[in-house]
């Protein structure tokens, strides 16, 4: 057993890497860290309640995500224009999303409630999206499987992929990002977790191709979390929470994100997209039935 002084948790040395591995090899095929998991068993499992589970969230998005984002881009499926605009609309959303967790949700049913119904509305667009019929569903070739021509500019961006050209609104997702970067700030899941289904469900960009960019936005926005706790935790230390993330916990389930991201960005070429989507609403739906019927019962 090893103890956690910060965090106040006890366990088993080999469990938080192990817990970690299994989620965010199944999670990190559809451009999902897996802080979004991470959450609840910190808060059920290992009694970790205060605000600081959020950014220790976030320090284990510092330490697993970089092992996922090197394999998407050897593989050059990043997204760099996505990945600008997720990073630019994060980041002041991070700030106001710590300043409502610590002021107005330090209490974790309440933003559990929040978190659950946010979560369900995501997954239930994500779970119509499956069962959408498609007019084409071409095949992955290896030739096709980069990302080529990207580019963006203040109305739209876009790029190629499989031989077929997709844009989006570079307003309308930057905006997105804002909410989803205050949403991230307020639970220390960055954002890939809501973001991520987003792209998917609301712009119809292939999942294949938005991964890379979820995780590397999600890396992004985790640093500047993880950062802006630190620094304004001495100023609610009078207030008796504990805000600062446990660096040590958090590294811990790092060092299984990331052997589980590096191993779910090998799979991910050969799982079909519709298997990712269908992962995704599973996990998002189950996550959000816990969080609302814990609210209740």
């Amino acid at each position: 057993m090893i103890h956690f002084p910060i965090s106040g948790v006890e366990t088993y040395w080999w469990l938080p890497i192990a817990v970690m591995f299994v989620i965010s090899t199944l999670t990190s095929m559809g451009g999902v860290s897996g802080a979004f998991l991470l959450l609840p068993f910190q808060i059920s499992v290992l009694g970790f309640t205060s605000p600081a589970v959020s950014p220790t969230n976030m320090i284990y998005n510092i330490v697993a995500i970089p092992s996922g984002v090197l394999r998407y881009y050897r593989e050059k499926r990043i997204v760099w224009p996505l990945v600008i605009t997720m990073a630019i609309a994060y980041l002041p959303g991070i700030f106001i999303g710590a300043i409502i967790r610590i002021k107005y949700l330090p209490d974790p049913g309440t933003f559990k409630l929040f978190a659950g119904l946010v979560l369900l509305y995501i997954g239930v667009r994500l779970g119509k999206d499956i069962f959408r019929k498609e007019s084409k569903n071409p095949s992955l070739k290896k030739g096709d499987f980069e990302i080529t021509d990207p580019y963006i500019n203040l109305k739209k961006l876009g790029y190629v992929f499989n031989g077929e050209s997709y844009t989006a609104s570079t307003l309308t997702i930057g905006g997105l990002s804002l909410l989803v970067g205050v949403v991230g700030g307020i639970y220390g899941i960055g954002g890939g977790a809501i973001m991520a289904p987003l792209l998917v469900a609301m712009f119809r960009l292939p999942v294949h191709t938005i991964a890379g960019a979820a995780l590397l936005g999600t890396f992004i926005s985790s640093v500047a979390g993880a950062i802006i706790y630190t620094v304004i935790s001495p100023y609610f230390s009078a207030s008796g929470l504990s805000i600062s993330p446990d660096w040590l916990l958090g590294f811990m389930f790092g060092i299984g994100g990331a052997a589980g991201m590096y191993t779910g960005a090998r799979l991910q070429r050969y799982i079909p997209a519709r298997a990712i989507k269908v992962l995704l609403t599973c996990v998002l739906l189950f996550v959000s039935g816990k969080y609302v019927l814990g609210f209740f019962l």
